[in-house]
């Protein structure tokens, strides 16, 4: 049978209420008698499921969130961040009168900006260009005081000649400040030309990136190749002759880079002269130690540097602590094992068992099979799967290797889920054989923050799609003259490709070589010839004042 205590359950609940009045001041219990409870379903709410347990208990609600900070003593309202001043636009309305949907959109863009990797801690001085950012961005979202009508509504003539400077890499310089940008042409034009990228393969109804955690996007959209094996070959052929094309133009100098997405894993070619390389690169993020073990067995080269840098660093840390450590020795040990290198007993794993033998207990004690060790001492490589440490670089002439390792690698296609025969997607900002042109989705908002002492209006752009890393800094371009030199822009990256910002070259290497004709702007192949700075982080916040960058990653 059921004990008592379960056959009646309201008794139990007050029990439970009874509870915490027994250990509070009898003045505070007074206090609470005489205040009248709450009643109805928010009281209920609150309550505490008396048959569970700490261990299957539902986890609490959100805390409420916070009220915007205060403006800052002086009134300056660019002192804070925009996001903590936005609410509706209105003065002295009523707070339940409905506003206009395009001015409370701004509301919803920047929702979720209030969480901690939206918010980043670590400002940086002011410069003049901000480091480069291979991260490939989901979407971007620019707030200013200046209104952003100028990007919207484009005529036919200047979206054409947008795309026809895009494809002849025709480059547009503007002035310093535009006094009226929504008569300036050129700068419509130019922030056109800023919106193209290329894709393959081209599928309308389905959404081919991040391609990465997808299947739930993709689930129910129709896939006519996922049962047709003649189908899933015609588009493997076909976008094996775009990824050859691809790498073409990039060992040629044409392309500057190009990315491959897939549902495992991404890659990111570049070519010779951009992120202080001076050949050609790869990277690959996240990786196994399957594919790792492939690429290895078809004989191809690669370094982990993330892994490899903590490997030193930890090393270093443990050698230091060797030259003053006074003790026994022991804590200089467990830093060593802690750094990545096998225990000192993990040698002794796959030598004989001569030591039984000599005891006498061979046939008694059961030896570790061959795999068992092995799994043991490569341990520490597997434990970085799947993470931002298990990216793979890949240099020089083993990038060729690597094209024809990706082409027949079975993994790069998945063979079940909603994303079975669908080939990568790849991306790339000039144009190639197969490839479709497309451009960014953006869209001006208007809303109104509040200051102190009143009201301000404050516009933003978003910008949504695979956002390359040419395509910010083209746009940065753009707003810096229409804008008069002062925007914010928050950024949300696409994480595992966060890891590509991690050096391509050694310090010492950094040989600069020209790209004339990649077809981007000679500032954004500058800024993309410098060495990663960021490590495997991205940037998430962009602040340009008075035409110089601040940033936070």
């Amino acid at each position: 049978g059921h004990s008592p205590g379960f056959k009646k359950p309201p008794a139990l609940l007050r029990l439970k209420r009874k509870r915490p009045g027994r250990r509070s001041d009898p003045a505070g219990t007074a206090e609470a008698a005489a205040a009248p409870g709450p009643r109805g379903p928010s009281a209920a709410a609150r309550r505490r499921n008396p048959f569970s347990s700490l261990d299957n208990a539902p986890q609490r609600a959100a805390a409420a969130p916070q009220p915007p900070a205060a403006a800052p003593a002086s009134g300056d309202p660019s002192a804070a961040p925009f996001w903590q001043f936005l609410e509706p636009a209105c003065e002295e309305k009523p707070p339940r009168r409905a506003e206009p949907a395009e001015s409370s959109d701004i509301l919803a863009l920047s929702k979720d900006l209030h969480s901690p990797l939206a918010v980043p801690k670590v400002p940086s001085s002011p410069r003049q260009e901000f480091p480069a950012d291979w991260s490939i961005k989901t979407r971007v979202l620019f707030m200013s005081s200046q209104p952003f009508t100028w990007a919207e509504h484009l005529k036919a003539q200047e979206e054409a000649q947008g795309l026809a400077q895009h494809c002849r890499a025709t480059e547009t310089t503007l002035p310093q400040s535009v006094q009226e940008p929504q008569l300036c042409t050129e700068l419509r034009c130019a922030f056109q030309q800023s919106l193209v990228y290329w894709l393959h393969p081209s599928l309308p109804w389905l959404p081919l990136f991040p391609r990465i955690g997808a299947d739930r996007r993709i689930a129910g959209k129709a896939c006519p190749w996922a049962q047709d094996e003649a189908l899933q070959q015609a588009l493997m052929s076909d976008w094996s002759v775009s990824f050859t094309s691809l790498y073409n133009l990039l060992r040629a100098r044409l392309c500057p880079y190009f990315y491959v997405c897939s549902a495992q894993f991404s890659v990111l070619f570049r070519a010779a002269g951009l992120a202080g390389s001076d050949v050609p690169t790869a990277a690959i993020a996240p990786t196994t130690r399957g594919l790792r073990e492939a690429m290895r067995s078809e004989g191809i080269e690669f370094s982990l540097p993330l892994l490899e840098e903590s490997r030193t660093r930890k090393q270093k840390n443990s050698e230091e602590s060797l030259e003053t450590e006074t003790a026994d020795g022991l804590g200089v040990g467990s830093t060593v094992e802690d750094a990545g290198e096998p225990a000192p007993s993990d040698d002794d794993d796959d030598g004989s068992f001569s030591w039984l033998e000599e005891m006498g207990v061979q046939d008694k004690v059961k030896k570790p099979d061959t795999i068992s060790i092995q799994l043991r001492k490569e341990k520490h490589e597997v434990q970085v799967d799947h993470r931002p440490e298990s990216l793979v670089l890949v240099r020089g002439s083993n990038t060729f290797t690597l094209l024809n390792f990706l082409i027949s690698c079975r993994s790069l296609v998945a063979v079940a889920g909603p994303q079975a025969g669908l080939p990568p997607t790849l991306l790339s900002p000039v144009a190639f054989r197969g490839g479709t042109m497309q451009t960014l989705k953006a869209r001006s908002v208007s809303g109104r923050a509040r200051v102190q002492g009143g009201f301000e209006d404050v516009f933003s752009l978003e910008v949504l799609g695979p956002i390359l890393p040419h395509a910010l800094h083209a746009l940065t371009l753009v707003l810096g003259p229409a804008q008069r030199g002062a925007f914010r822009a928050l950024l949300s990256p696409h994480e595992p490709s966060a890891a590509f910002n991690t050096r391509a070259a050694p310090p010492q290497e950094a040989v600069h070589q020209d790209l004339p004709a990649c077809g981007l702007h000679p500032k954004t192949l500058d800024q993309l010839s410098q060495c990663p700075t960021l490590g495997k982080s991205s940037i998430r916040l962009l602040e340009m004042k008075d035409y110089a960058y601040t940033w936070k990653a």
